[in-house]
């Protein structure tokens, strides 16, 4: 699966835990990394200050559905920050 032009959300979901550049704390998940354009592109694509984490992700239709919405929602959950339809339903 090609990454999808103008989605970000592997850049704004996912907690990246360790210091890098321009974040030295790190990013929270829910939160889009600093280098983020407002075209929802990595300005640090294909620099070696990019994280080694950004690096590795793999778009995978599991984690970025159909369209930018879907990918939030799927990985916003990961990271726990928006309740699965199993816990909503649940309750």
């Amino acid at each position: 699966m090609e990454c999808r032009d103008g989605c970000g959300a592997c850049c704004i979901a996912p907690a990246i835990n360790q210091p890098f550049y321009g974040m030295p704390q790190g990013k929270p998940a829910g939160v889009a990394c600093v280098h983020l354009d407002r075209h929802f592109r990595c300005v640090l694509f294909g620099d070696s200050r990019r994280p080694a984490v950004c690096g590795q992700f793999t778009p995978e239709p599991e984690f970025c559905g159909q369209s930018r919405d879907e990918a939030l929602t799927i990985m916003l959950r990961l990271e726990g920050l928006i309740a699965s339809d199993r816990q909503t339903n649940a309750e």
